[in-house]
């Protein structure tokens, strides 16, 4: 389906977005579907695209359910499914996998323009209005019963404002929640090339320049997204000559469409909420993309907020904000100080390597799936979860 372009006609509305990605596009999603009149503003117009590495996790699609979205059955050909995750050290060939515990699902690989399209029409279904190439420029009666949005389309009226518009948000400065604590900042680039998957995993390359993530998107067609802590100056034949592994599988096969470069950040604000204004997805924090929980985070933050409005208490989404950043950021420190260390690296996977239960553990947690105790630890040729674990394989192979 064609994107659609409606333009708002009405100033006012019960919550003004700002941001029609897919964080302010799940939000509005929420609010709709409990009645409330939602504008979406965005200073872009669809398609909205973003270096990322496309792969939704089990615990993501099941956000995405809760705004009525099943998108296996939506877009089953332009995506592809996603059993679990490798961890391959390029360092010396040491593999490890886990699948996604049973109990738990599958993932999706799907691209972020598809994705994007599938959340706008669900929008769109549910009466959310929208004002594309729309910039904010201010707020004006913050914290009174309607907050002015000033655009250069024009002015806004609304009983909440949510700024849902990414790592430089206009509406986090506007409202003076801008005070943070960043503690990672990487350059992302992505490449999807067009070669039928080797796998039914996300696969991470692990190399001392940074990490590559392997996605499958459809059957025909994989993404490549390459995470470091400095620009790869050459583009992406720079960035596969530091992982040599994964060069091989990719000889002769073609670039798909054009690179597309990102930051990612580790960043926590000291407020995401301030009178009647909320911060949701980037623009209230973010985690490193080495933990894949950006859009997870996101959308579960999107229900939470419209259940907070709902209620009429932001504070209520302030702590369930708080409560929600924990796990990723912990995953993402300590995937970091792989990151930092390459004698840790090797070292640690190749302990994941040789107790395969472990990976499996903390592959489950990280999906908030489970959480970890004493009693967890198995004996090593005994998983107590053959289903979620997977045979570790050999030194010096990429199955």
């Amino acid at each position: 389906m064609p994107y659609a372009h409606p333009i708002a006609i009405a100033p006012e509305a019960d919550v003004f977005i700002a941001g029609g990605g897919p964080a302010g596009l799940a939000c509005a999603i929420a609010l709709a579907r409990k009645g409330h009149r939602v504008l979406v503003a965005d200073g872009m117009k669809p398609p909205i695209d973003k270096a990322c590495g496309e792969g939704l996790m089990p615990d993501t699609l099941a956000a995405l359910r809760n705004l009525g979205i099943d998108l296996p059955a939506l877009v089953e050909a332009e995506s592809a499914r996603i059993l679990g995750i490798r961890f391959i050290d390029t360092a010396d060939g040491t593999t490890v996998q886990a699948r996604f515990p049973g109990h738990a699902g599958e993932g999706r690989g799907v691209k972020r323009k598809t994705l994007h399209q599938l959340l706008l029409d669900r929008a769109i279904e549910l009466g959310v209005v929208f004002s594309w190439e729309t910039v904010v420029r201010g707020l004006t009666g913050q914290g009174s019963d309607h907050t002015t949005v000033e655009t250069n389309r024009g002015s806004f009226h609304a009983s909440y404002v949510v700024g849902a518009d990414g790592h430089q948000s206009r509406i986090r400065s506007a409202a003076g929640l801008d005070r943070a604590r960043i503690t990672a900042q990487r350059v992302g680039l992505r490449q999807h090339f067009a070669i039928a998957p080797w796998t039914e995993f996300v696969e991470v390359y692990w190399s001392d320049r940074g990490q590559a993530y392997v996605t499958p998107v459809s059957a025909t067609e994989i993404c490549v997204a390459f995470v470091a802590h400095t620009k790869f100056a050459a583009g992406v034949p720079e960035a596969l000559a530091h992982f040599p592994q994964l060069a091989a599988r990719l000889e002769g096969a073609q670039p798909s469409d054009a690179p597309r470069g990102a930051i990612t950040y580790s960043r926590k604000l000291h407020r995401v909420t301030k009178g009647n204004v909320a911060l949701l997805g980037d623009a209230s924090g973010s985690v490193d993309a080495v933990t894949g929980e950006g859009l997870s985070l996101a959308f579960r933050q999107a229900l939470s907020l419209a259940d907070a409005i709902q209620a009429g208490d932001l504070a209520a989404y302030q702590r369930s904000h708080l409560h929600m950043r924990r796990r990723p950021h912990l995953m993402a420190s300590t995937m970091l100080l792989l990151d930092s260390s390459p004698l840790l690296r090797t070292c640690s996977i190749d302990l994941l390597a040789r107790i395969p239960w472990l990976f499996a553990k903390l592959l489950e947690i990280h999906i908030g799936n489970a959480g970890f105790s004493p009693r967890d630890r198995r004996p090593v040729l005994k998983p107590a979860h053959p289903s979620s674990v997977s045979t570790p394989v050999p030194r010096n192979a990429v199955p």
